[in-house]
């Protein structure tokens, strides 16, 4: 059972945040150990179960972040240890950006790291707008269409990943400084 179904809402780049805490609160109500205490040895440990897969749900669809990893790995869109290739031309712009940071490591310039830093932030933000009017897209879609949508917010999950990675070593550099 996935965490949507648990919930019983539909699968969503983008649930309704209340109807999330509503059903978290609910049955963390429902499920609360301390209310078992007198059940069997078997009922105790699902209702654990249950309270453990009651906070995990909440912990993934109340995160944009884990939530978006984990409908992706819903549909089989990412796959553990997966190689995914980045577009060249995606690439070719953050080589650029690794270069500007390698050049940081012999020359430490305050300038530049904020320069580098808002270059990047200029691309997150593109990223960002794209990616929530696919996930939007993709929450309004059929079937089909949603295949599509899955492979362009996976792209842009790994170019996201990537920035995060450039991301650290911009602030690396301006820690030190």
């Amino acid at each position: 059972m996935n965490y949507f179904e648990f919930y019983e809402i539909p699968v969503s780049f983008h649930p309704d945040a209340e109807v999330v805490k509503r059903k978290f609160y609910a049955l963390s109500k429902e499920y609360h150990p301390d209310f078992y205490v007198n059940e069997s040895e078997e009922k105790q440990q699902e209702i654990l179960d249950l309270s453990t897969l009651n906070n995990k749900a909440y912990q993934v669809l109340s995160h944009e972040q884990k939530r978006l990893n984990y409908v992706l790995e819903l549909f089989g869109a990412l796959e553990e240890g997966e190689k995914y290739a980045l577009p060249q031309d995606f690439l070719m712009e953050m080589m650029d950006v690794n270069e500007a940071l390698m050049e940081l490591e012999f020359d430490e310039d305050l300038a530049k790291v904020e320069q580098i830093k808002a270059q990047v932030a200029e691309i997150e933000d593109s990223l960002d707008t794209t990616l929530a009017s696919l996930t939007h897209q993709f929450d309004e879609q059929g079937a089909e269409e949603k295949k599509a949508l899955l492979l362009q917010i996976k792209d842009i999950y790994y170019r996201k990943k990537y920035l995060l990675r450039i991301r650290e070593s911009i602030n690396r550099f301006a820690t030190l400084s």
